[in-house]
């Protein structure tokens, strides 16, 4: 029984301080906000995808970029509009006349980390271009199947719902997403060094790599491996469970939703070093993992939308 939690330790001693070095290379860029980057990257590590709901303006763009470049990742940024077509995210067959065939030309797509800028300004139909891609790592056009690179990240940007020319996303997808983060205003302190400091796009141009593609892709495969005691999985099922039983949303947690949280919390025990998940693992991620799947019967504000987490982690004791 004491061989999982072992092993976990020397995967773990060797991970921690390599995910150590991206943050800190990240907080050099988005300035106070290094609780939403380890969160930014515990999603990558989970092989999962990431939606970031915030105004413009706070810095969404120059994250995604800014992890790209430190991680030594292909880069594309797609700007979702009302006239976005599947085609132009996934790609498209143009006939080439010299060999009588059509050729596929693949889309933005077709890189490690994609940019979704403001995901929520396409229609539906432009959006579920990205369902497959998040879901199988691959695209069908035109009857054949693409693989897509590893690692594949997708990150999403959401305007607020209540601003002009924004379509809501379909469940569905929005359950492709294993956390959402917000990022905020700065605080007096970091928007001073913002106001009197360099570009942050100058910044990005100027980052070196942190750490390699094959380095990150062994911690990925090291995530799943992190140790997970009877107890912790009894208190995952017991916060699936009240989200389930409480009668205070439209509908509890999803088996997917809580694999999604199993598996964020073991990379932020992987990148904090444990031995194993702990119930801090699963409180750090959890209201991530669960802001945009859970929809409280009663509509709250958009701004109070982010604490319903925390208020099913009150609700629930750890065992």
């Amino acid at each position: 029984m004491s061989t999982p939690p072992l092993r976990a330790a020397r995967t773990e001693s060797s991970a921690a301080p390599l995910i150590a070095r991206v943050v800190e290379t990240l907080d050099r860029i988005i300035v106070g906000k290094t609780v939403q980057i380890r969160l930014a990257v515990a999603c990558l590590l989970a092989r999962g995808h990431l939606l970031i709901e915030d105004l413009p303006g706070v810095g969404k763009t120059t994250l995604a970029h800014a992890l790209a470049k430190a991680l030594d990742l292909s880069f594309q940024r797609v700007q979702f509009t009302s006239d976005l077509l599947p085609a132009d995210v996934i790609g498209v067959s143009v006939y080439n006349r010299a060999t009588g065939r059509f050729e596929f030309h693949k889309g933005p797509l077709f890189s490690q980390v994609v940019l979704a800028d403001e995901i929520n300004r396409a229609t539906p139909k432009a959006q579920s271009a990205l369902l497959e891609a998040m879901e199988e790592r691959q695209v069908t056009a035109d009857g054949a199947t693409y693989a897509l690179p590893a690692p594949f990240f997708v990150i999403g940007t959401r305007n607020p719902s209540h601003q002009i020319g924004t379509f809501p996303l379909p469940e569905s997808q929005l359950d492709r997403f294993l956390m959402q983060i917000e990022l905020g205003y700065p605080g007096r302190a970091a928007e001073r060094q913002l106001l009197a400091g360099s570009e942050r796009r100058e910044l990005v141009a100027e980052l070196e790599p942190c750490l390699s593609v094959d380095a990150l892709l062994r911690i990925q495969e090291q995530v799943p491996k992190v140790h997970l005691s009877e107890p912790i999985l009894d208190y995952v099922q017991a916060l699936i469970e009240h989200t389930r039983s409480c009668g205070e949303f439209v509908a509890g947690l999803s088996p997917r939703a809580g694999i999604a949280l199993v598996r964020a919390a073991q990379a932020w025990a992987l990148m904090h070093g444990h031995s194993g998940v702990y119930p801090e693992d699963v409180q750090a991620v959890f209201p991530s993992v669960v802001a945009h799947r859970l929809e409280p019967v009663s509509k709250l504000p958009p701004e109070s939308r982010g604490h319903v987490g925390v208020a099913v982690l009150q609700a629930v004791r750890v065992p």
